[in-house]
């Protein structure tokens, strides 16, 4: 059967452009399904780890080259005042979904991917072959289909995807900051009343504060400035920077119901990249890094499925189930057992207390939730 693309990819973000300017650059016809047209503010963490750093000069992409700024310390407080501080194991770049995610649709458009700007409304496979349909109606055909749409769509509703039927009691807020002086080469982490929230420098040297409240906590206030006031604030060091900062966001951006429970690396036969694979809790500063790595795993299974000549699906899936698994398992355990670390002040300032007085243990808890560069 003749098809319209080997690769159609699901969405547009981290994940889905690193996979379509891989998949391109080894000869694979690719098209990308994306509802946003670029460029556009996410709400993200924006730090990436130097981790990913090789792969995407691999793929002709340089963070340097858009003003990234590089980042190698960490800064851990709670709302008692204790803080932590560290060298980064590997360091990172502060960038924002606005300059990364249109460096790589520029990147994605100079290598030969297709990218169309619509809302994909259903994915079905028969006979071993996909069909993706889009808001119009129409339709195109493929071998493989990438889905890379995020946290959450009403495609996880149509492919009964079991995380999507559960109500989940997060909330996610960003905007960014005019603040001078904070510095560039620091990611902050601060905890808070039923949440914690990250700081970091951006290409535009503005100053990007995203933080998760539990549900439970932020309903109480019908804005989210009042938030800020009475809860967010009881951090001594996100008092002053709220009081100081001058937000550059006529109103900030936010997405509820984002859900950790664990997902399915495969669903109907679609390979799930990025956080429509798995979502890492934001306080490990990993996100960004893992999306582009899982989008290179899928990649360099599905090449060789691709040019084989000898399609085995079911060896692709597991293949890449397995792989999925055995590079990011671990992180995702430790993701949850911090973030239930922080949520318990009692215990957090307990475990502060014993990692401050050891700088080793503190590195390796960072290094629990990252990973090596990947070559």
């Amino acid at each position: 059967m003749k098809h319209d693309y080997d690769v159609v990819v699901v969405g547009g973000g981290l994940a889905g452009l690193t996979a379509a300017i891989h998949l391109s650059l080894e000869g694979v016809s690719v098209l990308v399904l994306e509802k946003n047209t670029y460029p556009h503010h996410k709400v993200c963490g924006e730090y990436v780890s130097n981790e990913v750093l090789p792969y995407l000069q691999k793929l002709g992409v340089s963070l340097q080259g858009a003003g990234a700024p590089a980042i190698s310390k960490f800064q851990l407080s709670q709302v008692n005042g204790k803080v932590l501080e560290a060298e980064l194991p590997l360091g990172g770049f502060g960038v924002s979904r606005y300059a990364f995610d249109e460096l790589l649709y520029k990147r994605a458009l100079e290598v030969g991917v297709e990218i169309q700007f619509e809302k994909v409304t259903g994915i079905l496979f028969k006979e071993s072959s996909f069909e993706v349909v889009i808001s119009n109606g129409e339709k195109f055909t493929s071998r493989v289909v990438l889905g890379a749409y995020g946290k959450r769509s009403t495609l996880d509703k149509k492919l009964n995807r079991d995380f999507i039927t559960e109500k989940s009691a997060w909330v996610a807020v960003k905007n960014h900051y005019k603040w001078d002086v904070f510095p560039d080469d620091v990611v902050a982490l601060h905890n808070f009343h039923g949440g914690y929230g990250g700081l970091s420098k951006t290409e535009s040297g503005e100053v990007n504060f995203c933080y998760m409240a539990h549900y439970h906590s932020f309903q109480k206030f019908r804005k989210v400035e009042d938030f800020n006031e009475q809860i967010i604030a009881k951090n001594k060091f996100l008092k002053v920077f709220l009081q100081e900062a001058e937000p550059v966001f006529e109103q900030p951006l936010t997405i509820a119901q984002i859900s950790f429970r664990p997902k399915k690396a495969v669903e109907d036969h679609v390979l799930m990249i990025g956080d429509t694979a798995g979502l890492i809790h934001p306080l490990c500063g990993n996100g960004m890094a893992m999306a582009i790595h899982s989008a290179k795993i899928a990649s360099e299974l599905v090449v060789p499925y691709l040019k084989s000549g000898q399609e085995n699906r079911s060896r692709l899936e597991k293949n890449y189930q397995q792989e999925w698994k055995r590079a990011f398992k671990t992180r995702l355990y430790w993701g949850r057992q911090l973030q239930r670390i922080l949520l318990r002040p009692a215990l957090s300032n307990s475990i502060m207390s014993l990692v401050g007085k050891s700088p080793k243990l503190l590195k390796a808890t960072i290094a629990a939730t990252h990973g090596k560069p990947l070559l």
